[in-house]
């Protein structure tokens, strides 16, 4: 079974405009990674129960197929950490889940998004699972 990563991208206030120009780079940017495929999601129609639809731009989706490479999750994570770095004015929420795994980045420090990042990738590394 191919491992797929699904990321969702959110921003405050984002403009159609904006929001696909991130969305376009990010996919560029894991293309260029040991990965399979990269494929842009079309937009949730629905806004889920209970979230607030307020000034919130959903960026996009992207579905990551990171085959059978035991390094592909660590280099998108990476991409994805340095990504989220250069956003210094918006600062994107991402939303990534990996089987039944779901990671949620916001309002984090650097060294929290590093941190939360490194043990999502520990979670899905066999080889650094615990016994």
């Amino acid at each position: 079974m191919e491992n797929q990563l699904r990321i969702l991208l959110t921003e405050e206030g984002a403009d159609a405009e904006r929001a696909a120009w991130l969305a376009r780079c990010l996919r560029e940017e894991l293309l260029r990674l040991d990965v399979d495929d990269v494929t842009a999601l079309p937009a949730d129609e629905e806004v889920p129960p209970g979230a607030r639809a307020v000034d919130i731009t959903q960026i996009g989706a992207l579905l990551v197929s990171l085959g059978t490479s035991a390094t592909a999750l660590r280099q998108v994570a990476a991409a994805l950490q340095a990504w989220w770095g250069r956003c210094r004015e918006s600062r994107p929420s991402i939303r990534l889940t990996l089987d039944e795994d779901v990671l949620e980045l916001s309002e984090a420090s650097p060294e929290q998004v590093t941190e939360a990042f490194d043990l999502f990738v520990r979670r899905h590394s066999p080889s650094e699972a615990a016994p």
